[in-house]
């Protein structure tokens, strides 16, 4: 890479004298593929704006056509971009690869089809916080509860037009980022999956390899009666709060809010989807007392839910070990426990889980517009306590998954660092790529 450039003055900033600036309307279309009588699909996947966050996709929906909703209407393809002309400073925003003939989008997206550009190089251009805080301040210009623009905003802006080997390296360089982040999410995703299957599979199933490593129920394993049903000879049944106490978090005051506080685990880190959201992380330099902190490994649940589909409310999260300070806070919407049994918080991590814990927090939430989570949904949730040698066994096997996963996590926010970086100084030719001319 290079550095040394002469720049001229234009309509986006300053940029290298050898670019160009174009209309990116003469560069793409817009919303070109939508469905209708012709379209023959009686099944599709569909992507609405909160199956996307900052160029990752959370998930689709599997649908029938004509059970759709009426805004599943955008018929998606390889090389489409996708924003969301809602809040567009949520960053609801994505790029097809390997799309399915079935793949249809929200009509809540704007759907760019790059004709005469390289589209990666558009669509990293199009989702620098430049761009995003340009399409915020033309959506909040709105007087609408939901602040959105109209395509045509991105239709009549401008966009650099570097030579189309240069395109293609400032592109390449960015999506070779993201593709080692996106690596890094299916890996955890998948380790998470494991982590919880071999959970069911041990003490839900009760097929925990026995003696000669064979699956103990399948292999003729004694079952006793037990008030949980039959459950392996040696074990017994228990009560989460005979194990752990739960203690709730800093009521904090809004003034002690800071950017360069403690680290402050709140509603916002949490989620039913991943482990920790670190983008939720506030700072706080109030005033706290020792019970609000938590440390590394320490699990939190939260005890809040301002969703209505109560699908946060009761999640637990394992607490990081990359939040950068020895002392970490916590709030009032959550749940620390306090654990000094010999049951680790990671064996009631995937206990928390569960079908079963899941169903006991929708049936004893309390509240209507802000849901509370009941401290004895918690604590007097029922399971079998295996016995010590099952019990390290898979605390070894857990420990392995989390600690991996923490070594994805850490190596995907430095990447992302790398990224954020990156992406405006590649955009506006403040750093050069060097193209090699093949004879």
């Amino acid at each position: 890479m290079s550095q040394k450039s002469k720049f001229k003055h234009t309509e986006i900033g300053m940029i290298p004298e050898d670019w160009e600036v174009k209309i990116v309307g003469d560069l793409v279309k817009i919303n070109e593929c939508t469905i209708n009588k012709n379209y023959n699909a009686a099944d599709i996947e569909y992507i609405d704006t909160s199956s996307v966050d900052k160029g990752h996709l959370v998930e689709t929906q599997k649908l029938k056509l004509k059970e759709a909703p009426s805004r599943a209407k955008r018929i998606l393809k390889d090389n489409d971009i996708l924003i969301s002309t809602v809040r567009p400073n949520l960053k609801h925003f994505f790029f097809v690869e390997k799309s399915k003939n079935n793949l249809v989008g929200s009509t809540g997206f704007i759907v760019i089809s790059s004709k005469k550009i390289n589209p990666k190089f558009l669509y990293y251009y199009l989702t620098t916080n430049k761009y995003t805080d340009f399409l915020s301040s033309i959506a909040d210009a709105h007087t609408s509860t939901y602040p959105s623009f109209n395509p045509n905003v991105i239709e009549n802006s401008f966009c650099p037009y570097p030579k189309e080997d240069e395109q293609k390296f400032i592109a390449n360089i960015l999506s070779d980022l993201d593709s080692k982040i996106e690596l890094n999410r299916q890996m955890n995703k998948t380790l998470e999956i494991i982590g919880q299957a071999i959970f069911k599979r041990w003490f839900i199933d009760f097929e925990f390899p026995n003696e000669k490593g064979k699956p103990y129920k399948l292999s003729g394993g004694e079952m006793v009666d037990s008030e949980l049903g039959k459950i392996p000879n040696g074990w017994k049944m228990g009560r989460v709060g005979e194990f752990v106490k739960l203690e709730r978090g800093l009521s904090y005051n809004g003034k002690g809010l800071s950017d360069s506080g403690i680290p402050m685990v709140n509603l916002g880190t949490i989620s039913h989807k991943k482990n920790f959201v670190y983008e939720g992380l506030k700072y706080y330099s109030g005033e706290y007392k020792e019970r609000n902190l938590v440390k590394s490994g320490d699990l939190v649940i939260a005890n809040t839910d301002i969703t209505q589909d109560r699908v946060v409310l009761g999640s637990p999260s394992i607490i990081p070990p990359d939040l950068g300070s020895e002392k970490i806070l916590f709030t009032h919407h959550i749940y620390a426990i306090r654990n000094s049994s010999p049951i680790s918080n990671l064996f009631f991590f995937y206990l928390l889980k569960t079908d079963e814990y899941k169903g006991r927090v929708r049936g004893f939430a309390t509240g209507t517009t802000v849901l509370a989570l009941p401290e004895d949904t918690v604590l007097d949730l029922c399971f079998s306590i295996p016995v010590e040698n099952v019990l390290k066994k898979f605390n070894t096997i857990v420990n392995k998954i989390k600690d991996k996963m923490f070594i994805n996590i850490i190596e995907n926010r430095g990447l992302s660092q790398i990224h954020a970086s990156l992406l405006p100084r590649l955009m506006s030719g403040k750093i050069r790529v060097s193209v090699e001319v093949k004879a």
